[in-house]
């Protein structure tokens, strides 16, 4: 199951460890949330094989393991043999497969460990199976019982028990944003330049990924400038701020409706107008799209990407860039859960061919670009690691051939893993946010 083995394993342990029970529960969730359609898609895959050419991982790996249409069949094989009148009376006609430790095994390594949820075999099936929908929806049933990978679980764990993903505490995070704070009066020369807290009333209420403060203070100087320079009304919360959300990755519903009605209170207790998700592509995703579901209720507001934001000062000339002051080329990587799977496509384009002075695409880009590698969870689950870093060469070879010296990337997972295989592929490119290369060629009007 890992990339090296290790006979002390606790997920392994926990699969020696599964009851009748255990399976029992497994199976219930996961009929439970397989509706008519998606039992219709269990019966339709033709086979074709379109989808292996659209996989990272296949192409990359070549063991059918790694085809979408084998990880679907592990699927397909469990519904036939335990949901269909077929499958329990003669099996071996359908492709029946029984759900038994070794097959629950196959399941964590191949659901988890070979897909990031990326969506290119759906755009690239014959048939229009929502094959992610279906991976997900068997990682739901495995975290019925705890069957998640350490890391990704632990992900969710602290994000629900601290409020973060990446455990902040409440006062670090205020410190952090006051001292950025002293940073952003500096970089635009106005002492009355804020990056306010809890400031009701205000138009938008900004979400930040926790890696930000953590990790990368810039982007939130960044991020403040254009709101600056834009005259902005809006805040920061002092809590409830995280836009990611790994409950997506993980299947549990439950937990993914705690973290996003937390940015809803947040909300509330504001009073603000519209909920800016920051460059987070499946923190979008989660927070724009699927949350209602969760949650099962209509957002009383507006949630936008801050890419519809800058692309709107743009614009509406509330904002003036001087691509001059980019001058290296710099090509886009398109985040999974933001653009093929979330919508926003054009927005990053927009901005950037007015903030660089030579843009470059990949080839295929848009809803067609091939994923990072960093989704699905996969940069929490190390266990997975060389398979992530393999089927990252992929991204790799495209920023490659496209000669750019910066990869804008509006998603900090997108980020780390662009990062790993900028050293690993020695690609000598710098990694930015769209939002740092907007803030870079902003023109301050001091009259």
């Amino acid at each position: 199951m890992n990339d090296k083995s290790d006979t002390k394993d606790p997920l392994e342990e926990k699969i020696k460890q599964l009851t009748a029970e255990d399976r029992e529960e497994i199976l219930r969730v996961f009929r439970e949330k397989i509706h008519y359609e998606y039992a219709a898609y269990l019966n339709s895959c033709v086979h074709c094989g379109l989808c292996a050419d659209s996989c990272h991982y296949y192409l990359t790996h070549k063991d059918i393991q790694s085809m979408p249409a084998y990880k679907l069949s592990l699927i397909t094989g469990i519904f036939k043999k335990h949901f269909s009148l077929i499958g329990k009376k003669i099996p071996w006609w359908g492709g029946a497969k029984e759900f038994n430790r070794e097959m629950v095994r196959e399941w964590v390594d191949s659901l988890f460990g070979r897909c990031t949820l990326c969506g290119r075999c759906s755009l690239n099936c014959s048939m229009g199976l929502n094959i992610p929908y279906l991976i997900r929806t068997a990682r739901s049933a495995l975290a019925a019982v705890d069957l998640v990978p350490q890391g990704l679980q632990s992900t969710v764990n602290t994000a629900l028990e601290k409020g973060n993903n990446m455990g902040i505490a409440k006062e670090d995070w205020i410190e952090t944003v006051e001292w950025l704070e002293e940073e952003l009066q500096s970089e635009v020369k106005d002492k009355d330049a804020r990056l306010p807290l809890d400031k009701k009333g205000s138009r938008i209420f900004y979400t930040v990924n926790p890696r930000e403060p953590m990790f990368f203070p810039l982007s939130i100087v960044a991020a403040g400038k254009i709101f600056h320079a834009a005259g902005e009304s809006w805040t920061f919360s002092s809590d409830n701020y995280d836009v990611t959300n790994y409950g997506l990755y993980s299947g549990d519903d439950e937990a993914a409706g705690t973290m996003s009605d937390r940015l809803v209170q947040s909300m509330k207790k504001l009073g603000c107008k519209t909920l800016v998700l920051a460059e987070c592509g499946h923190g979008f995703n989660s927070n724009r799209w699927e949350a209602p579901e969760w949650l099962s209720k209509k957002y009383g507001f507006e949630v936008r990407s801050i890419l519809e934001i800058v692309a709107g000062y743009i614009r509406q000339g509330k904002i003036k860039l001087n691509p001059s002051r980019n001058p290296h080329p710099v090509t886009l990587h398109d985040p999974c859960n933001l653009v093929r799977l979330g919508g926003i496509v054009e927005q990053q384009r927009y901005i950037l061919k007015h903030a660089v002075s030579n843009f470059v695409e990949m080839t295929p880009n848009r809803e067609k670009n091939f994923c990072c590698g960093g989704g699905g969870g996969q940069l929490a689950m190390t266990r997975f690691s060389q398979r992530r870093i393999k089927a990252g060469q992929i991204k790799a070879d495209q920023i490659r051939k496209t000669a750019a010296k910066v990869v804008a990337t509006p998603c900090h997972n997108c980020i780390d893993q662009l990062m790993e295989l900028n050293k690993h592929y020695k690609l000598s490119v710098e990694i930015k946010t769209v939002c740092e290369i907007v803030a870079n060629a902003l023109v301050l009007d001091k009259s």
